[in-house]
């Protein structure tokens, strides 16, 4: 007979919240349009742009937010010269664990011609929040990438700090079979005490990447020639180029990233970011 933490183990994985995108796009004549759209659980696709060369996607997580023990994954595939704009509905929220890690898996395919921007608004994590997050990029020789993740820890304007949690990010980048970008973050323990820290984030609690695949020099005389509220860097090299983002808050974050963003003239930002 099952003990009673036995059931209440099993009660809460029955309440744990799943989701799960597959969307496949394809160019048809001026526009991009999708060809296969798969919708599990809590996680739905919106496409409120439908009319232009450039499909967008925003998805929409109808659980509230994040928890532990949540499971979400996203597949996205553009097909030759299609153009795709992926972003999503507004910041997400990783709450409380009491345990069990929020789980993400991203896989995103590009083929040749094809261009492929991964646009989210930022991830606010909550103080004692896990998040394991993985993300597998692979593109086509002649396929785009523009990919920018923001990292939140608590809302400055609420007074909160993230004084211990745990995230763990690794993203693997590959162009025609080829690993081209390869990250693993793994911040944990006393959070707040290490961003405070000079070779951190220098009392930062905002961070952000940008990942541009083909990357080049003008990408990096376009972001430094601009001021910042935080601290931005950025690099290219073998193709790529990537910007780094620490600001004191979510606020300042993303009026910097949205700067960044401009200076690459990747293409126009979501909508969403700026209403």
């Amino acid at each position: 007979m099952p003990t009673a933490a036995a059931r209440t183990d099993e009660l809460f994985a029955a309440n744990r919240a799943r989701g799960r995108i597959a969307l496949t796009v394809a160019a048809a004549r001026v526009a991009t349009r999708r060809t296969q759209v798969l919708e599990e659980g809590s996680l739905r696709v919106r496409f409120p742009n439908a009319t232009g060369s450039e499909l967008e996607a925003i998805v929409v997580n109808t659980a509230g937010g994040m928890a532990g023990g949540d499971s979400f994954d996203i597949s996205v595939a553009a097909g030759p010269d299609a153009q795709l704009l992926f972003g999503t509905a507004a910041a997400e929220k990783v709450y409380r664990s009491l345990a069990p890690a929020t789980r993400v898996t991203v896989r995103l395919e590009a083929s040749a011609g094809a261009t492929l921007r991964w646009l989210p608004q930022e991830t606010i994590l909550f103080d004692r929040a896990r998040l394991h997050r993985r993300i597998d990029v692979d593109l086509d020789v002649g396929a785009a990438l523009v990919l920018a993740e923001a990292v939140v820890f608590g809302r400055a304007a609420m007074g909160e700090t993230v004084g211990h949690g745990e995230l763990i990010d690794r993203w693997r980048v590959r162009v025609a079979g080829r690993l081209v970008f390869a990250e693993s973050v793994r911040l944990d323990g006393a959070i707040a005490a290490k961003l405070s820290e000079c070779a951190g984030a220098a009392a930062g609690c905002a961070l952000a990447t940008v990942l541009i695949v083909p990357g080049e020099s003008r990408h990096v005389e376009a972001v430094r020639a601009l001021e910042f509220c935080g601290e931005v860097g950025i690099s290219a090299w073998n193709g790529i180029a990537l910007a780094r983002l620490v600001a004191p808050d979510g606020v300042a974050l993303r009026r910097d990233l949205a700067a960044v963003l401009a200076a690459l003239q990747t293409g126009p930002l979501p909508r969403l970011w700026i209403n």
